[in-house]
């Protein structure tokens, strides 16, 4: 198989009909990399949002157990890409992360602008750092990916378009970033994640590296002091330089899941899909409580 033939593939399926398909090669594929850190940033973006990072910091998940938190969003998220939204598997995945919503006070404006940032932020990295950008074929089946997973998280009013998904965060960052003491704490919280993922000398240079990827409405949001341009031509010539090097090596033989990753930490005995997440008690706040364990090997997935 030649560097651009799985390309050619995902050029030949539909992007309203194999949507599943085309953004599985993509992101298993073809950027599987990429993609993992795309939407760490995504996610990342979304603690700009007071209303979700004032929430997220008040339940204590992201700031005293951020690598569960982290390791069960992934997998969560993946678990649809791999097993498709009809497998039992998804569905678990779902039901989970509708359970955990119903849980707290969260606005569908809120939840679609989670959405959007992971249509919309992959392919910006992708322009930016990728070995090639995002065709507007997989634009296309990614936006009818989140659509269809929108649709199974409740969310209404969601975009039609890749570029409508865009114009929505666009608007919803400029009317609603700003300054939240959780939102700030939930993000100091994730770049120290990031940093204990490599030797303790390193810790500072990934926090700077870090904030070099921020754009200035995130920096001036979370109040952060923005990098020097030396430190930001070096990390971001560095993604580029990293692209170009990928596009020389062959194309991948298998497909990579979040679950290879090797950030994800805690479970590296296997988990259960439909044990990942919190299990808040109705009307508690979002208090976790207890939850009983499932046969062994019930929708169990393999070890990282």
């Amino acid at each position: 198989m030649q560097r651009y033939d799985r390309l050619k593939e995902i050029l030949r399926l539909d992007p309203d009909k194999d949507f599943l398909a085309i953004y599985r090669l993509t992101a298993t594929y073809e950027f599987p990399w990429d993609f993992a850190r795309a939407l760490e940033l995504a996610l990342f973006r979304t603690y700009a949002v007071p209303s979700i990072g004032g929430l997220l910091a008040d339940t204590a998940e992201f700031t005293e157990r951020t690598q569960k938190r982290y390791d069960d969003t992934a997998l969560l998220l993946d678990a649809v890409v791999e097993h498709g939204f009809e497998s039992d598997t998804a569905r678990t995945a779902i039901r989970r992360v509708n359970q955990m919503h119903r849980s707290y006070e969260i606005t569908n404006d809120d939840m679609r602008y989670v959405l959007c940032t992971f249509v919309v932020i992959p392919a910006r990295w992708l322009d930016a750092y990728g070995w090639r950008p995002l065709t507007h074929h997989e634009r296309r089946a990614s936006a009818n990916y989140y659509s269809t997973l929108g649709r199974h998280l409740g969310i209404t009013d969601i975009p039609g378009s890749y570029e409508e998904f865009e114009s929505t965060l666009n608007a919803y960052e400029e009317a609603r970033f700003g300054w939240d003491e959780g939102g700030r704490k939930v993000a100091d919280a994730t770049i120290d994640l990031m940093a204990s993922w490599y030797p303790a000398r390193l810790a500072p240079a990934v926090r700077r590296g870090s904030l070099a990827l921020l754009d200035e409405p995130l920096l001036r949001a979370f109040r952060y002091q923005a990098p020097s341009p030396a430190v930001r031509r070096l990390v971001r010539g560095a993604l580029r330089l990293r692209g170009r090097a990928v596009r020389l090596l062959p194309p991948r033989a298998a497909a990579h899941y979040a679950r290879q990753n090797p950030e994800i930490k805690g479970y590296r005995d296997g988990y259960d899909v439909g044990e990942l997440g919190t299990f808040p008690a109705p009307g508690s706040g979002g208090c976790p409580v207890p939850h009983p364990r499932r046969p062994a090997g019930a929708q169990a997935q393999p070890p990282a």
